[in-house]
């Protein structure tokens, strides 16, 4: 419960940082650049950290003994480096090279492939930390670190920037300067909890955790690949302001994956214990329930958010309201993915995760060409259209793929009797706005939607759970 409190607090930060401060504060060009070094950065942290934070929370517990313990932790320790220091090594000789590579539209962002390095490894190493803790039980301050210390220092910072104290190369070096700060933080509260003792004998199992690291690395990369390489790939083709006006469309959009990630942190345990007991008619049912539930709260968020989209952008600088075509296709990518409910969980904890990272790898392959087509012909809406192609690519086959091993999938006809709600409401609520103040009417026409929704879900009996949470606080 604390730590989705502590994700909410640093979406909220997130959100005023992204829809006001960089939009008012900061200049669009700026703004992009900032996109970009944090992309590329956030691509690089998976391949940095060489999957170890993922192994770290697998294999941990299967030794037991602290001798054992101890040679497997240095082993995690040491193990980012192995790619850490060949890409510094290689950062420094092709400093030029890859400079060139990443400015091929936009020259600025040549002078950051040092920025670009540090922050994708303070990233990883922070990963490796945080995973540290979680292993010795310990989440909570870990959790306030990755989704709240950084977004705070970026509030400081853009603040001190409207002022005129500081300048936009010491606003970047700052940043930079944040997350290294974070890791280095994040270590020292790790080694409190448990001091590492360096033992450079390797575990006796080493090789399978190499080859399931790398094989993270695989996972960690697509996932991130497909969630950052749009705005990485825009610098190439568009000017920097076109990222900035991306990011912010996809930020918007972002907030219908908050409820999902609040339930998988419940869905996942559960999905696990059902396939360790071979409970198959467990596993159905919650694959549905969350399907549905997910569904039913996504898809309202998305209608919420598309027909209060003009009042919202007329709070922003005009420039960034071009925006309506972004949010529409990285929001129906966020809906898909909560229609999928569980999916990921089933199968990342059961024996075919190595088949799906090895198929995701080419999905983010699949994004990256569709992104090569798209942008150079559509602009800032192709990239949009390749993020939800690639994501509509990838889902289709996740659903296929457990439908034929697990001989289950997540619709039911009370998916449809939602999807048909849906579409009369929004179709309904676009046909008229009111004429007072955007705040006013943001507020009054979500209110209108979401008790005719309530009411039809609960009238209908839609969702079990759903009907079952309402008609509880109806008794009271």
């Amino acid at each position: 419960m604390n730590n989705t409190i502590v994700t909410y607090i640093g979406f909220a930060i997130g959100a005023a940082n992204t829809l006001f401060l960089y939009t008012n504060f900061m200049q669009p060009s700026n703004y992009g650049l900032i996109q970009v070094i944090l992309s590329v950065s956030a691509v690089l942290m998976p391949i940095l950290a060489f999957g170890v934070p993922n192994s770290l929370v697998k294999f941990y517990s299967s030794f037991k003994n602290e001798k054992s313990q101890d040679s497997f932790l240095t082993l995690m320790l040491v193990l980012p480096l192995v790619l850490i220091i060949p890409v510094a090594l290689i950062s420094y000789v092709a400093n030029d090279a890859i400079g060139s590579l990443l400015s091929r539209q936009n020259d600025v962002v040549k002078d950051y492939v040092w920025h670009i390095f540090l922050a994708g490894m303070a990233m990883s190493y922070f990963e490796v930390f945080y995973a540290w803790a979680r292993i010795q039980m310990k989440s909570m301050f870990g959790n306030f670190m990755k989704e709240i210390f950084c977004r705070v220092g970026q509030t400081i910072l853009l603040i001190l920037l409207w002022f005129k104290v500081i300048e936009i190369d010491f606003f970047i070096n700052a940043l930079v300067g944040f997350y290294l700060a974070r890791a280095l933080i994040m270590k020292l509260y790790s080694f409190s909890l448990r001091a590492p003792r360096l033992d450079f004998k390797l575990p006796d199992n080493w090789k399978n955790i190499v080859r399931y690291s790398a094989l993270i690395i695989l996972g960690g990369s697509t996932a991130i690949v497909l969630l950052e390489i749009d705005k990485v790939m825009l610098n190439n083709y568009l000017e920097l302001e076109n990222v900035a006006f991306y990011a912010v469309a996809g930020f918007i959009a972002s907030t219908i994956a908050v409820p999902s990630k609040a339930m998988h942190q419940i869905t996942y345990p559960l999905t696990a214990t059902y396939l360790n007991n071979k409970d198959m008619a467990a596993l159905s049912q919650l694959y549905q329930k969350s399907s549905l539930t997910l569904f039913i709260v996504s898809g309202i968020l998305f209608l919420l958010i598309l027909l209060n989209l003009n009042e919202l952008y007329e709070f922003l600088p005009e420039k960034y309201s071009g925006g309506f075509m972004i949010v529409f296709w990285v929001g129906l990518a966020k809906v898909f993915d909560a229609i999928l409910g569980n999916n990921n969980s089933i199968l990342f904890n059961s024996d075919y995760y190595t088949s799906i990272l090895l198929f995701g790898v080419l999905l983010a392959v699949l994004a990256i060409l569709f992104n090569l087509w798209l942008i150079p012909n559509f602009g800032i809406d192709g990239a949009a259209i390749a993020s939800f192609s690639a994501f509509f690519v990838y889902n289709t086959l996740k659903l296929g793929y457990v439908k034929s091993k697990f001989k289950i999938q997540p619709f039911t006809n009370e998916t449809v009797k939602v999807l048909g709600l849906l579409i009369v409401i929004g179709i309904v609520f676009s046909t008229f706005s009111f004429s007072f103040h955007p705040l006013v009417n943001i507020v009054l026409k979500s209110i209108l939607m979401i008790l005719v929704y309530v009411t039809l879900l609960y009238r209908f009996k839609i969702s079990e759970d759903v009907y079952g949470f309402m008609n509880k606080y109806l008794k009271r």
